[in-house]
């Protein structure tokens, strides 16, 4: 069974050499690696779980391509990890892990969400999830979906669940308003609440909520079993 996870946002300002000498995601990136590092005390391994495109396994020794986000290194020899997933990974290393890591990204329609939940439940003791997800992106004239009203209740109900352990909210998020909304995490709550639902909640804390950029961004710490 997953011991703990801890959900953590997938901004590509969370890859420190794209945030230029202000580092404007600073705080966001202290209480994550705050967080995962908390988290991977005592792990013997760890699964880092993230949206994209298609869902699949991906081998987590893959570099994340930076320059789609306004660098001009070298391009990666093989294609690059989905950005949350790279997110995931950086993240872990500055929380200083050297251990196990597996890399899977689930599409961003949900599909497989309930089939790897019942897997993870059935993971060897020891076993951490690290999951990767924003909120809205919807949250002001400036944010990069405009503005939602909507978004501002929806990421309210978001971070009620993740404060209070509540699986069952997470499980069964809207999927179309959060698609409306332009919810990339929306995926990775579902994962979180199936797993929860499954192993049951022992304590949840919600240790950053913030939206900077009119994007909701969320860490929260699960930690898991009846």
């Amino acid at each position: 069974m997953i011991d703990a996870a801890v959900l953590c946002p997938h901004p590509p300002l969370l890859l420190r050499e794209l945030g230029g000498a202000q580092d404007p995601a600073a705080e966001l990136r202290h209480d994550a690696v705050l967080a995962v590092r908390a988290l991977v005390e005592g792990a013997s391994s760890v699964v880092v779980v993230g949206g994209d495109d298609v869902g699949r396994a991906w081998d987590a020794s893959t570099p994340v391509d930076v320059r789609r986000f306004g660098t001009t290194g070298a391009a990666p020899s093989r294609p690059g990890l989905p950005l949350s997933l790279g997110v995931g990974v950086r993240l872990l290393a500055e929380a200083g892990w050297r251990g196990p890591v597996e890399t899977v990204a689930l599409p961003w329609d949900g599909e497989g969400v309930d089939v790897l939940a019942e897997d993870l439940a059935g993971r060897p003791a020891g076993t951490v999830l690290l999951v990767l997800g924003d909120g809205s992106t919807r949250r002001g004239d400036n944010a990069p979906g405009y503005l939602d009203e909507r978004a501002f209740p929806f990421d309210d109900a978001v971070a009620k669940a993740l404060a209070d352990g509540d699986a069952e909210a997470l499980h069964t998020l809207d999927a179309a308003l959060a698609a409306e909304l332009m919810v990339l995490g929306a995926t990775s709550f579902r994962l979180l609440g199936a797993l929860g639902l499954r192993a049951g909640v022992s304590s949840a804390t919600l240790d950053h909520r913030s939206d900077p950029f009119g994007v909701s961004w969320f860490v929260a710490t699960w930690r898991l079993g009846r």
